[in-house]
């Protein structure tokens, strides 16, 4: 493999890294509290809203419903209206906030179903207002969950990027595409997928790790 091959590469996962790092903190802020919405709005919870629930739900799962190759694609004229352009890196971190966030939401949603009823009970019975006992007794009881969800949607955003690439997203899967498949070169496919494997197992093992520093039961 030829230098200029390599700095291509290495430019290329610098890109996949910018990417996925934005894409994942634009969807974390906004998946959050949409994750949090749909559970607490839930019949029988804290600021139950079946009508908004519903809503939401219904949202969600429209998002989550839509490929996100065809997202890609669909959203251009938004991704042109944001940022200015429909490729490089900058312009594929639109569709990857997007097409996470709804993803993200539902994990969340998850994890504060994990948390026990006698918790919550508690809390209400002192008093605590419902913003109190999201800040106070969800989000902390339900930490080790959420920060299992970060880990799961970076890796899914590392997925993600890499279709990015089908539609000149650069990154990885730009080069992988361009100079792998369409040039027929083997070795330079083999090395974009060995990687992100790689990519993928250190994101995985970090969000173990910072699991188990956060999860006291």
């Amino acid at each position: 493999m030829s230098e200029a091959m390599i700095n291509l590469l290495i430019t290329a996962l610098g890109d996949t890294l910018i990417m996925v790092a934005a894409s994942a903190l634009f969807s974390c802020l906004l998946g959050l509290p949409l994750g949090v919405a749909l559970h607490v709005t839930k019949r029988g919870q804290i600021l139950a809203s079946p009508l908004l629930n519903q809503t939401l739900g219904l949202v969600v799962n429209v998002g989550r419903s839509v490929p996100f190759i065809i997202l890609l694609v669909a959203i251009i004229p938004l991704t042109r209206l944001i940022v200015g352009t429909s490729i490089g890196t900058a312009a594929a971190v639109v569709p990857l906030t997007i097409g996470a966030i709804p993803f993200f939401a539902r994990l969340v949603e998850g994890a504060l179903m994990e948390i026990p009823e006698g918790l919550v009970e508690a809390a209400r019975a002192m008093g605590a207002k419902p913003l109190q006992i999201i800040g106070k007794v969800m989000l902390p009881e339900a930490l080790p969950g959420i920060i299992n969800s970060v880990t799961i949607t970076l890796v899914t955003l590392v997925n993600y990027s890499a279709m990015a690439g089908a539609i000149g997203g650069g990154g990885l899967g730009d080069v992988g595409i361009r100079y792998g498949y369409q040039r027929f070169d083997p070795l330079v496919m083999l090395v974009t997928v060995v990687i992100l494997v790689i990519l993928v197992q250190l994101i995985q093992s970090l969000g173990e790790h910072l699991v188990k520093r956060v999860d006291h039961r």
